[in-house]
């Protein structure tokens, strides 16, 4: 059975390369739509001198110097995009600004277009490590009403 739209969640990890994998495999989309979220670097900046202790200075990016984090976000999208052409999928490119959460752009995104269906690699991450990083694949599952395809690093 096809489905109508899919959403693939791409942050250009090797997880999220081989849910590319497993949805060709698996699955079929009249259309798939590769999403990569990205963080403004302003917003990175202060996100980590905040945990540091560190006094964030006020900083104002200049207007005509594009986002060092934008153009990264649109390189690993180009490479989603194109392993999902290779693995049969009509697919095509969008990225996001996050405003607050990766997992909340992913949802936000999800709701927008009324995919039928969102596809995510995991980190694996298990005991103590999964207890203080939480997973955004874990989140897009829990917040997310539509059905999602996560699929698990390989054995190593």
């Amino acid at each position: 059975m096809t489905c109508d739209l899919m959403l693939i969640a791409y942050d250009g990890s090797e997880n999220a390369k081989r849910a590319i994998e497993y949805a060709g495999r698996f699955l079929s989309a009249e259309r798939a739509v590769v999403l990569t979220a990205w963080e403004p670097m302003v917003l990175q900046a202060a996100r980590l001198s905040g945990l540091s202790g560190v006094v964030q200075p006020d900083w104002v990016p200049e207007e005509e110097i594009e986002d060092v984090a934008y153009v990264d976000a649109r390189a690993v999208n180009t490479e989603g995009v194109r392993l999902a052409k290779l693995a049969g999928f009509a697919a095509e490119a969008r990225t996001v600004e996050c405003t607050s959460t990766i997992w909340n752009a992913i949802v936000e995104v999800a709701d927008e277009l009324d995919v039928d269906i969102i596809v995510a690699g995991t980190r694996g991450a298990t005991g103590i490590r999964a207890l203080l990083h939480s997973s955004v694949a874990d989140a897009v599952l829990r917040h997310c009403h539509r059905p999602v395809l996560l699929v698990p690093p390989g054995r190593k």
